[in-house]
Parts: structure tokens; sequence; C-alpha cells
């Protein structure tokens, strides 16, 4: 025992990874068998397992239709948080007047929930004409404050001397930030990417709100619609989960390192 000295840490953290594996396994069971949830003692193996449920979502609502719009809409919305919160993470790394109030104010921001903002939000999308459409649904998460500081501290910890002498290169400043800073700061946008992804992926109030074109909802507005149209929902409403969760999944599980990286880095700064 000797070799392995943090044997103990190691086996409690695989007991808790495996507990916090449960549900998921439990809802790709149920979505396979369409048991009773509440059914005691429960099995623990899937009894006849068979893919009904899935074909089920596939033809019981355009599955397809929903997942190309929140493809769509989530892409705009990666590639906006990647864009403006590299530029507002540089920003935050130069010395300017007024700085410290601004960090201040975004703090602020962040502890007022979205739908404190969703009255102003709503009318200022009705003002520009982008309400059903996928820039209208994009808008409310083209940036975020989580992801500007994620910039921020992977910005600060490459040398200044790089930026000085881009600077006295005559590089502008936007060619400092996405030709030079981004390529050495790739975790911080695996962050950026991965937490936009999921929140435009997941997002149901904000499309709920702008949306009246029944072509235009997404998925979890489109889950709303299935539980109206579908009978037996248990096994159907689990298969839609699944479903809904995988791209999520796959898009983590390729960059996972990046992101914990970009989520720690700045932690240890003195």
């Amino acid at each position: 025992m000797s070799r392995y000295p943090h044997w103990p840490i190691h086996l409690a953290l695989s007991i808790a990874s495996a507990a916090m594996l449960v549900p998921f396994y439990w809802v790709l069971k149920t979505s396979l068998t369409g048991e009773n949830i509440f059914t005691f003692p429960p099995s623990l193996l899937p009894e006849s397992p068979h893919i009904f449920y899935y074909v089920d979502v596939w033809y019981a609502i355009p599955f397809l239709r929903y997942l190309f719009n929140s493809i769509i809409v989530s892409v705009i919305v990666v590639v906006a948080n990647v864009v403006l919160n590299a530029m507002a993470g540089y920003a935050l790394t130069r010395d300017f007047p007024g700085k410290g109030a601004t960090i201040l104010l975004f703090l602020s921001c962040m502890m007022i929930p979205f739908q404190v903002t969703i009255i102003p939000a709503y009318l200022i999308t009705s003002e520009m004409g982008l309400l059903n459409s996928y820039v209208g649904m994009a808008l409310p998460l083209a940036s975020t404050i989580v992801c500007i500081f994620v910039f921020k501290a992977a910005f600060e910890a490459i040398p200044k001397s790089l930026i000085d002498a881009a600077r006295i290169d005559g590089v502008p400043d936007w060619m400092i930030v996405f030709r030079i800073i981004l390529p050495l700061t790739k975790p911080a946008i695996a962050t950026n990417v991965i937490l936009s992804f999921i929140w435009s992926w997941n997002s149901f109030l904000w499309p709920l709100v702008i949306v009246r074109d029944a072509q235009m909802q997404t998925l979890p507005l489109g889950l709303a619609r299935f539980l109206s149209v579908v009978e037996d929902t248990t096994g159907a409403l689990y298969a839609f989960c699944v479903m809904v969760l995988v791209p999520g999944l796959i898009i983590f599980l390729l960059a996972q390192k990046e992101f914990i990286t970009g989520l720690t880095s700045g932690a240890t700064k003195g």
C-alpha cells in the first residue's frame, strides 16, 4: 500500500463519481424500457430494452427542425461569446480611468437575475425587429460576465512583454487579441465555448417569450409541445432528455481538459 499513499482519497472520489453517474444511468435505462420510476424494488438492469420511445420522439414532433434551430442559435451564441468576451477581457487587463468601477459594475450585474431584465430585453429586441429570429434568441446570451472574467484571468497570465512588443510594432489591439493572445489561451476559449453552449442549448424562458412561429422553436420548447401530444410520457420523456443531453455531453468530453484548466487559471495567482 506504500506505493499508493493516496488510495483512500482516490477510492472516495471514485465512489462519489459513481454515485453522480447513477441519475444519468437511470435516465438512459428508463428511456429504453419506459418502466415506472416509482417501481419498488427498482431493477438495476434494463429488462427488454428497445428504442421505440426514441422513434416516438423522432416522429411525434418535428425533432430535426427543433434540433436545427437549437444548433443555429447555439453557434451564434458561442461565436459571439468568444469574440465579445475576448475583447472585453482584454480591455479589463489594460489600465484606464474607471477600471475599478467597471469591474465592480460587472460583478454587481452578476447578482441580477435574467427574469428582472426580461421586459426591457424584450422591448429592445422588438425595437430592433429581431423577434421570432435566431439572432433575437441569441442576443441576451451574446456576452456573459462570467466568461469575460475567464478571459481576463487567462490574458493576465500572458507575459506583458509579448503584448508590449506587438504594440511597439504597431499591431492594433484587435489583432493583438485575435492573432497573438487567443491562440495562447485555448483553455479560456474552451471554457467559453462549453458554458455558452450549455446556457444557450438549455435556454427556455427567453425563446418562449419571443418565438411565435412553431417552426422557430428550439428543443426546450419542443419538449413542452412533445409532452402535450404523447400519452405515455415516461419513457418518451426520458428518451427526449437523452437526445437533448448528448450534444452538450460530447462537447464537454472533447474539451474537458481545457475546460478545467480554463476555470482554474489564475486561481493560484499571487
